[in-house]
């Protein structure tokens, strides 16, 4: 009974993803999910790891999402009439990921690094410039800037506060690749000494 019960779940699942008559809400949080938040996870697992290959596989597919989306937010009050729509960027984000389809790589060779070559002194400049007046508002909106980061920290510690210190750091050792092994100090090191 579970088996059927089981089977029955993974068609309604099924059936919901790929309705073309019924909302896109579905669909839309497997793109954000496929297109996000697996990515995400993959990368820092790569991190952690110090896989190279892995990293390189995420940087390729960052690249071409990161271009995808900016196309998209051109394109999508266009694209958003056409049937099927989020069912084709569902796919599309699968193929760009997928290890055995190696999408991203192939866009990015074939598309993106000559685009990026063709154009890289002009792109430098627009980043530079982009840079230095990011830069000068920074400063001066300096103390502007201090605030909403004090308010924001104030917020978090009081939601910290209300759940009840669920998002406590675990204690002891922990291992992180970027930064290297740490250590935490103990207050029981006092306690021992009694």
């Amino acid at each position: 009974m579970a088996l059927l019960g089981s089977a029955l779940t993974n068609e309604v699942g099924l059936k919901l993803l790929l309705c073309p008559l019924g909302s896109n809400i579905v669909v839309r949080t497997a793109c954000c999910s496929v297109g996000i938040v697996l990515p995400v996870y993959s990368t820092f697992k790569a991190i952690e790891a110090k896989d190279q290959n892995e990293q390189q596989r995420m940087l390729l597919y960052w690249a071409a999402y990161g271009s995808f989306s900016l196309a998209e937010v051109f394109a999508d009050k266009v694209l958003y009439w056409f049937p099927l729509y989020y069912h084709m960027k569902f796919a599309f984000l699968l193929w760009l990921q997928l290890p055995t389809s190696d999408g991203a790589r192939q866009l990015y060779m074939a598309h993106l690094r000559p685009f990026f070559l063709r154009h890289q002194a002009r792109l430098d400049q627009i980043m530079g410039f982009i840079y230095g007046e990011t830069a000068k508002f920074a400063k001066a909106h300096q103390a502007e800037i201090m605030f909403a980061r004090r308010l924001i920290m104030k917020i978090l510690g009081s939601v910290n506060q209300i759940i009840g210190g669920v998002i406590q750091p675990p204690q002891g050792h922990t291992s992180r690749a970027i930064e290297g092994r740490t250590e935490r100090a103990e207050s029981s090191d006092s306690d021992d000494e009694e």
